[in-house]
């Protein structure tokens, strides 16, 4: 489903960086504030741009491993004013499936679910400062289903999400001042890489579908105009705020 939703929003002479923007719903993303004419950077854990495949034609890139803080220094120093902030970037079990309750997998799960977007989100606080977006500089955060229910097979990665929702509050309140709004959105379950390992798997789908109003999974592009919105001049007074985009399934 194309849905082609950033061409309603105007985005031009805009600067926007989105983490994790080299696939699924971070390139959704990305595609979304370039087609509306917005200047975008992503981020990606290779070398190069070139080292991706799909359509990254018009995308900057910054090299990006959650918690370095020589990554983190570079992207701040490369882009000293910034409208939109995107945290994407994440990993639901980095130590791998088997080991999701080790305390040391469980500790860097976190690390990049939460730590990461919090570490690069405070370097670029000065520079969505700088920001003179009508409305105000914005930061969307991606929080999950797994910020609400638990989720045996990610504990790690739903502990930290749900935090996500929290810090998500506690900076609209705290970076208002600086004219910068903060919300984040909660993805339903999305046809991505990750989801399409599992997408054949009855005993695992079939449940999903039948708590699904929709009865169907959300394509990534699905995420891009509730995130366009968000950080567009139209939502100037929406802040502090977690979106649920699930068809329905956090309803019941």
């Amino acid at each position: 489903m194309s849905t082609s939703l950033g061409c309603q929003f105007n985005y031009s002479g805009r600067r926007v960086l989105v983490t994790g923007g080299t696939s699924g719903i971070g390139l959704a993303l990305a595609h979304a504030y370039r087609d509306a004419g917005a200047t975008v950077w992503v981020t990606g854990r290779k070398p190069r741009l070139e080292d991706y495949s799909g359509d990254l034609d018009r995308l900057g890139y910054f090299q990006m491993e959650a918690n370095d803080p020589g990554h983190i220094e570079a992207i701040a120093r490369g882009l000293p004013i910034l409208d939109v902030l995107v945290n994407n970037a994440g990993e639901p079990t980095p130590g791998g499936f088997e080991r999701r309750f080790e305390p040391d997998t469980f500790e860097l799960t976190v690390q990049i679910i939460l730590f990461g977007p919090y570490r690069l989100a405070h370097a670029l606080k000065p520079s969505l400062a700088n920001s003179d977006m009508p409305g105000g500089a914005s930061v969307v955060n991606l929080a999950s289903l797994s910020s609400y229910f638990g989720m045996d097979a990610v504990p790690g990665y739903g502990a930290a999400k749900a935090a996500i929702v929290q810090l998500t509050k506690t900076l609209a309140i705290s970076w208002q001042s600086d004219g910068i709004r903060v919300n984040a959105i909660a993805p339903g379950h999305t046809r991505t890489r990750i989801f399409d390992q599992v997408i054949n798997v009855p005993e695992f789908i079939a449940p999903i579908l039948a708590r699904t109003p929709m009865g169907r999974f959300a394509e990534a592009d699905e995420m891009a105009g509730p995130v366009l919105f968000l950080t567009s001049p139209q939502a100037s007074f929406i802040t502090g705020q977690t979106v649920p985009i699930c068809g329905g399934y956090s309803i019941c």
